[in-house]
């Protein structure tokens, strides 16, 4: 990687899966951070915590700010008390399935702790910020691969509604005020310390203890995996490369059936999975696949890892984690 001058990163969500493995990369190579998280108790506070000591225990580059970005007044606090030279926004309320349950949930986090952002970086001259969207704003398409130059006009959960939301307010900041805005559509992120309500821990977990695992659509559904370590490549390179104004497919660029990933967990745990045959779930889609190229081409992003070796990184990590 080549060598960039130090800098301070404001980085909100940095004790949530993806912002931490994120953190981990940028302190090592000798960035400063301010790490912005709630601890909020979507899912166990504990794994979060346990992130943040990892960070906070070997590093010296990194502060926590514990804030919830809905707080437009605290997170002013820290604008006007830091030279920040830019804004990785990470955070978000979670999951397709809570969103049909907790929809206010979505608008705070999502939709006013993003507008809180855009503002602050507007009033406090931060010029670069990238956001993690999420491919679920492709919602119904029926075209396969999923491209940046498609439509996004039909998602059909909240959740997409709201990442969708965050991409045309970035794009608003960035046509008013001259913002620089890098959106990144993160699709089925996968690995190491994951959030417990993401498919591969729920099905670990369940297999391990005996339990019968939900397939939904009756296991008729494909993903386009992406191990953990290829995204944070696509993040950092968007940190690197500031553009006035992108959005990319951070994907593997390759779509693996549901019953082929269940199959290498069960090999993996040595254990064969009982399975609940299901009805597709509202909010979901059967498959999700990313045409790659415009990251291939504008971040250099190259992603490496399969899904053999991504699952079994991730069994290790939850036997070791857990002494299961």
């Amino acid at each position: 990687m080549h060598k960039v001058k130090q800098r301070t990163i404001l980085l909100t969500g940095g004790a949530g899966f993806i912002g931490f493995h994120t953190a981990k990369k940028l302190l090592e190579r000798g960035d400063s951070l301010i790490i912005v998280d709630n601890f909020n108790d979507y899912y166990d506070p504990e794994l979060k915590r346990a992130r943040a000591k990892i960070l906070t225990s070997k590093y010296d580059a990194v502060e926590f700010e514990e804030v919830d970005i809905a707080d437009y007044k605290a997170l002013e606090n820290i604008f006007k008390n830091e030279k920040i030279d830019k804004v990785c926004h990470l955070a978000a309320q979670a999951g397709v399935r809570y969103s049909l349950e907790h929809p206010f949930a979505y608008e705070r986090t999502n939709i006013t702790g993003t507008l809180n952002l855009l503002e602050l970086c507007r009033h406090y001259g931060v010029k670069d910020f990238i956001y993690a969207s999420s491919s679920s704003v492709y919602g119904n398409n029926k075209k396969l691969p999923f491209s940046e130059a498609d439509r996004v006009d039909t998602p059909i959960s909240l959740y997409a509604a709201s990442k969708k939301s965050n991409e045309e307010m970035a794009y608003t900041y960035h046509h008013l005020f001259g913002l620089n805005c890098t959106g990144l559509r993160f699709f089925t992120v996968y690995g190491p310390w994951s959030r417990p309500d993401m498919a591969l821990f729920l099905f670990t977990k369940a297999i391990l203890q005996g339990k019968a695992i939900n397939v939904f659509n009756n296991g008729e559904m494909a993903r386009d995996f992406t191990y953990i370590d290829d995204i944070v490549s696509g993040v950092i390179a968007s940190i690197d490369k500031s553009y006035s104004y992108e959005i990319f497919n951070l994907a593997r660029g390759e779509s693996i059936k549901l019953m082929d990933y269940i199959a290498e967990i069960e090999k993996n745990l040595g254990k064969e999975a009982k399975k609940n045959m299901m009805p597709i779930q509202p909010g979901d889609v059967p498959k999700t696949s990313a045409d790659i190229s415009h990251a291939r081409e504008k971040l250099g992003y190259d992603p490496q890892t399969s899904v053999p070796t991504g699952v079994k990184n991730f069994i290790q990590w939850y036997k070791r984690y857990y002494n299961a």
